[in-house]
């Protein structure tokens, strides 16, 4: 199965169905930031309430760049017992000058075999693994090209 990423939607490509977005969290207070020029408000889960295997991806993750124009960051406010984890992705440019427009996009992904996946509207495809202390996202474009970068938790 596998699990679409796009503002304010979530899609199923299994079922084929679309849906609203997830409200927020329950859990810890609502806390915002700037990531990646994008102003985002967010509420992290109590991590009590996630399994053991799934907590290593909670958090807000950032000060990540996918090349020398693209940063980007990570939000996963909740991982269900099944492996579906509620995310929000973010980017936008690296520096004043770079050209690249920026956006929030909320949705859903799957932890499985120790990665956290999800796919945007675009076909561009994520997958997030633990490292020593963050996350090392891979994030292969519909054409194939293929990035990789680290991901540190935001605190």
């Amino acid at each position: 199965m596998r699990y679409i990423i796009a503002p304010l939607l979530i899609v199923s490509t299994a079922s084929g169905l679309a849906a609203q977005a997830l409200p927020p969290a329950a859990g810890e207070p609502e806390n915002g930031r700037v990531f990646c020029e994008q102003s985002v408000s967010y509420r992290i889960v109590d991590s009590a309430g996630v399994p053991d295997a799934y907590r290593r991806f909670l958090g807000a993750w950032s000060d990540a760049a996918w090349d020398v124009n693209t940063c980007a960051a990570l939000i996963v406010d909740n991982v269900d017992p099944d492996g579906t984890a509620s995310v929000m992705y973010i980017y936008g440019p690296l520096g004043s000058g770079a050209r690249t427009h920026g956006g929030v996009l909320h949705g859903t992904g799957v932890v499985r075999d120790g990665e956290l996946r999800f796919q945007n509207a675009d076909g561009t495809q994520f997958a997030f693994r633990p490292g020593i202390v963050d996350l090392i996202g891979r994030m292969t474009t519909p054409g194939g090209q293929s990035y990789e970068a680290s991901f540190k938790k935001t605190p």
